[in-house]
């Protein structure tokens, strides 16, 4: 008997199967895209990927609970790590000690930023490292502090000063003369005196865009730092007369050539090795130059001499201390080579920021053999205290009992003071390496550092507002304009006849070969 159609149309099978092909097709497809996504994600955080289902669970025809939780995204896969914003929320800028109200000048109400200065004579050793500055790092001491951000601002006013408007006829100078220097800058209440300017060249081949065509006063030269001394007051209060030597980082374009030549160059005929370009700065002469017929090796050490003999005449204890940041940190370790070698006798120290790498073990043990003590201040994001060598010297001095006597390693010299930009809550979260390396990040940094565990001190007194000065490194509800330490008008100012000119420089300021020369006497006190 033949059948209806209709019965035929009964007993036709189901379009299940095709329906599960389309599900599987579907799921799969979901789960694979799910899958690179939580992939990527995952390498982000540490390579960690969690999945929450499997295919084998798939073989159903309804699409129940369980397979919509697998074919919607896995919340705890797909979850984003939070974007780093520069901003903070209210409730944390409540909580800060300054707002943007406090920079708005409401005469008498203005905090001040001086803090109270102690009397260090009976203490002075050690807080310079007579003992390495055992128990004053963690937690920091106060006068330590307060001696490490004086140095600081010191190496700071070879950058507020120096001139390096390519425009200017007196490009690579200083703006002012010896005598004058710590009065437009507003050191004075340190209590110390210039003595004489340091210059240094490079021999160093570069294009000729590099060039300053517009410099007259010297082609080859620059004002690298100077000389300074305490006055009779400072002198009380630090219970000896220091000879301070503040050294400039890197600015000029023949100064990063120097920078970039990381081969290790051997000092006469020992196992001591330092870094070619750092000593190319600081020993390199011209005869045929007007302010480095000296090397700045020579200009400083003549200097050092006679105001080490002059005061020690007159029974005095003198004590020499030298600082610099970046390439100005790796000087000042030459300097103090140099100085431990002639005046063995001398009590000497060395207050670097953002120093690089400078030598080999030999020249690590040669200063400690000296007896030359050494703080190095670091910030956790900086790259700079990480060169030279930024790899394979990090690997490298991780198996020092196997690599430690290797000649052409590069070391670290001295204690290390280690600040973190994390600390602070007026700086920016987001990453800025350019910005990590400045110097009045660094003191700021210091001004509020406590110990690794403590926040941010509240009682910091040293102006926020510095932090901008070559930067845009401060959160933006302090409202502090970036980059704001500049001549007004871009030096330019309107004369008699109504026309903006290019002022020339008093006399007083002009850079002479002269300066270079020591003077019979130490400048009164």
């Amino acid at each position: 008997m033949e059948l209806s159609p209709m019965r035929n149309m009964a007993k036709q099978k189901p379009e299940k199967p095709r329906r599960t092909k389309r599900v599987w097709r579907l799921k799969l497809n979901v789960t694979l895209q799910r899958m690179k996504m939580a992939l990527k994600s995952g390498l982000r955080n540490r390579l960690r990927v969690h999945l929450a289902s499997n295919l084998n669970k798939l073989p159903t025809l309804k699409i129940n609970h369980h397979d919509l939780a697998i074919i919607r995204p896995i919340q705890h896969v797909m979850k984003k790590k939070k974007p780093i914003r520069p901003t903070m929320p209210l409730e944390k800028l409540i909580q800060l000690p300054y707002t943007a109200a406090d920079f708005v000048d409401r005469g008498d109400a203005m905090t001040p930023t001086k803090s109270p200065v102690e009397n260090i004579s009976t203490r002075w050793r050690e807080l310079h490292g007579l003992h390495n500055w055992e128990g004053l790092i963690e937690p920091l001491h106060p006068w330590l502090r307060r001696e490490v951000v004086k140095y600081g601002e010191f190496v700071e006013a070879t950058y507020d000063a120096f001139d390096f408007d390519p425009l200017s006829e007196f490009c690579g100078s200083c703006r002012y003369n010896p005598n004058k220097l710590f009065e437009e800058l507003g050191l004075t209440k340190h209590g110390y005196k210039v003595t004489k300017y340091i210059y240094a060249m490079s021999h160093v081949d570069v294009p000729e865009w590099f060039e300053r065509s517009h410099c007259t006063w010297s082609k080859d030269s620059n004002w690298m730092g100077y000389v300074a001394v305490s006055g009779d007051a400072e002198t009380t209060r630090i219970g000896r007369r220091d000879i301070l030597v503040a050294w400039r980082g890197t600015v000029a374009p023949t100064e990063w050539y120097s920078d970039l030549k990381t081969s290790l160059q051997r000092l006469g005929k020992t196992n001591i090795k330092v870094q070619s370009g750092f000593l190319g700065v600081y020993c390199s002469k011209g005869e045929f130059t007007r302010y480095n017929k000296l090397s700045a090796s020579e200009q400083v050490m003549e200097e050092i001499r006679r105001l080490i003999t002059f005061f020690r005449d007159r029974g005095e204890e003198v004590s020499l201390t030298l600082c610099g940041h970046s390439l100005g940190g790796a000087l000042a370790l030459l300097n103090a080579y140099d100085a431990a070698t002639y005046f063995p006798d001398l009590f000497i120290s060395v207050i670097s920021y953002a120093a690089p790498r400078v030598g080999n073990i030999h020249f690590k043990e040669k200063l400690n053999e000296l007896g030359v003590k050494t703080l190095r201040v670091v910030v956790k994001q900086d790259i700079v205290p990480k060169l030279p060598g930024f790899i394979l010297n990090t690997i490298l001095n991780k198996f020092t009992a196997i690599t430690g006597r290797l000649k052409w390693i590069y070391r670290h010299v001295g204690t290390q003071l280690k600040l973190n930009m994390l600390h602070s809550p007026y700086l920016r979260r987001d990453p800025d390496y350019t910005g990590c390396h400045n110097l009045e990040i660094y003191l700021h940094l210091l001004d509020g550092y406590v110990s690794k565990t403590s926040k941010f001190r509240w009682n910091a007194r040293r102006d926020v507002a510095l932090v901008n000065k070559s930067t845009n490194m401060l959160i933006t509800e302090l409202k502090i304009p970036e980059c704001w330490y500049e001549r007004p008008f871009k030096g330019l100012v309107l004369n008699q006849y109504g026309r903006w000119v290019k002022p020339g420089r008093q006399a007083e300021h002009i850079p002479s070969p002269l300066n270079i020369e020591s003077c019979q006497e130490p400048p009164p006190f």
